[in-house]
């Protein structure tokens, strides 16, 4: 099993847990201020604390299902404790929170396959190219070549941003002046296995979830690669912008309906976004959160850890 992990990352994960705190700012001002005072001691545990807490968890986008679940293991947690002061409480949701992320919280395994293929989706704007540019130097960083394919043919900004991020990390990028987003996949994955890549990650075009011929085209982009190299792709991700809120969850589910989406990348927690949309997509759709993404840096894309952001969050 390929491991995600280093020692030196490790050794890194005081800063990285600051920062995450950083970005995740926005959620903590409208969950964490709320909970110093629903917290706080002598706060009595009654209809109005739960009314309250409600009240600061959708407004932290952890949507209202999700939200239902929290406050229902909470008063379990409560009857069967004999709980009758709010501030015994508060590691209860540290532990409710875990218990509903625990479950997306799975490393990505590429050791299976050779080359491994990971084909990646999105909308405009979601940050899927510069997202493929940091795994490529996240890749890296572990010891695997990686080539990257430009299929996303219908913005040549698009090329020419991946066609830059491929200079700066020195990886081979697959691309055409023309043509459509299959042809362009299918010769790189054709390409990675002749030199015996490690892994190729293919950008497809961003599109909503309602431009029907759109998502007919990822579809045919998908069925491509597996005519190119049988099983493939072996991962499917979709990249999310954190700053969409419940319309990530709304995402979510179109694409995974027309692809069979196996993982998601969360970007631009960086302060602005509210990182309780996790909590939402775990309840509704608990696909695999592979990566977080903090910041424009290189290695502001990390796998993610369920520990680390509920500590971010509520610590």
């Amino acid at each position: 099993m390929f491991s995600f992990k280093t020692s030196s990352e490790n050794g890194g994960r005081t800063g990285w847990l600051e920062r995450l705190r950083q970005g995740l700012s926005k959620t903590r001002s409208a969950l964490g201020g709320r909970l110093s005072a629903l917290f706080g001691a002598g706060r009595a545990l009654d209809e109005s604390f739960y009314e309250d807490l409600e009240t600061a968890l959708i407004s932290a986008d952890v949507g209202v299902s999700a939200t239902g679940q929290l406050l229902d293991a909470l008063r379990a947690r409560a009857r069967r404790e004999r709980i009758t002061d709010a501030g015994a409480l508060r590691q209860a949701l540290h532990a409710a929170l875990l218990e509903l992320l625990g479950p997306i919280a799975v490393p990505l395994d590429i050791g299976a396959h050779k080359p491994f293929v990971i084909m990646l989706a999105g909308v405009n704007g979601s940050g899927k190219t510069t997202s493929i540019g940091k795994l490529a130097h996240y890749f890296q960083a572990h010891g695997k070549s990686v080539l990257l394919a430009a299929g996303d043919t219908f913005r040549a900004a698009a090329r020419e941003q991946l066609i830059a991020w491929g200079e700066r990390n020195n990886v081979t990028v697959i691309t055409q002046q023309s043509g459509d987003a299959a042809a362009v996949i299918y010769d790189a994955v054709n390409a990675a296995v002749a030199r015996g890549t490690d892994v190729v990650l293919a950008d497809t075009a961003g599109r909503l979830p309602t431009q029907l011929h759109l998502m007919e085209e990822i579809k045919k982009v998908k069925r491509v690669i597996d005519k190119a190299l049988p099983g493939a792709p072996h991962e499917v991700l979709l990249v999310l912008d954190a700053n969409t809120g419940q319309n990530a969850l709304a995402q979510v589910r179109a694409f995974d309906a027309a692809l069979g989406v196996t993982g998601l990348v969360l970007t631009k927690l960086d302060g602005t976004a509210k990182g309780g949309i996790i909590a939402a997509i775990a309840r509704e759709r608990p696909i695999p959160l592979r990566f977080i993404g903090i910041g424009e840096g290189l290695d502001d894309l990390r796998p993610f850890d369920a520990e680390e952001f509920v500590a971010a969050l509520l610590d």
